[in-house]
């Protein structure tokens, strides 16, 4: 079984949809399934902002007030502590993505894309590190064995940009509108942070065929 997830690492939904796809996978046992994560971008033109924190950008670039957005990163947050995710979105950056996917792509020609997908999440909606700063990014591939001087090779370039593009060309070939998206064996498809009962159910499909 191949599952190709379209996900962005600045969406919440994206990391809770994970851990729910992990359970998932887990409580069926599936041992012979292939992940790939592809690039999708919520926000491309997004201008990293060290000094923004997440409920202040929000507020400001959909017109709420802070109470909304605390209230709204609440709901959030308590979801995905059912999922044993600690977000805190005090600390969170706001920051653009498209260097971390292109780092993602590295990581998948090296083989550790799992690996990076994870701790980028986790550095972003946990550490409150900027995902879009080159010395944190060299440091999240090192520790899955990404050397530094590959990673700096692809951020100093264009590396991976045509991958990044391809991957939101198909997005929308296939009529991908928000993240995450899972497609299995390119045949069936499902999106959003689903219950892992509703996960279960999408990979038994897949796995009868």
């Amino acid at each position: 079984m191949k599952l190709e997830i379209w996900s962005d690492v600045m969406c919440p939904f994206c990391y809770i949809g994970k851990r729910r796809l992990e359970k998932a996978i887990a409580a069926l046992k599936l041992e012979d399934i292939e992940i790939e994560y592809k690039s999708f971008l919520l926000n491309a033109d997004l201008k990293t902002d060290p000094s923004l924190n997440a409920q202040q950008h929000l507020a400001d670039s959909k017109g709420m007030s802070l109470e909304q957005v605390n209230q709204m990163f609440g709901q959030v947050t308590a979801m995905a502590k059912g999922e044993g995710l600690n977000f805190d979105f005090d600390k969170s950056i706001v920051a653009n993505s498209i260097n971390a996917h292109r780092i993602l792509h590295l990581a998948k020609k090296e083989g550790k894309q799992a690996e990076v997908k994870e701790l980028l999440l986790k550095a972003h909606f946990e550490e409150g590190k900027n995902i879009d700063d080159a010395p944190t990014l060299q440091e999240l591939a090192e520790k899955v064995g990404i050397s530094k001087d590959k990673c700096m090779d692809v951020l100093q370039s264009d590396a991976f940009s045509d991958d990044l593009r391809a991957d939101i060309q198909k997005a929308r070939s296939i009529g991908v509108q928000g993240v995450p998206f899972f497609v299995k064996d390119g045949k069936y498809a499902i999106s959003g942070a689903q219950s892992v009962e509703v996960f279960m159910e999408f990979l038994e499909k897949a796995g009868m065929e």
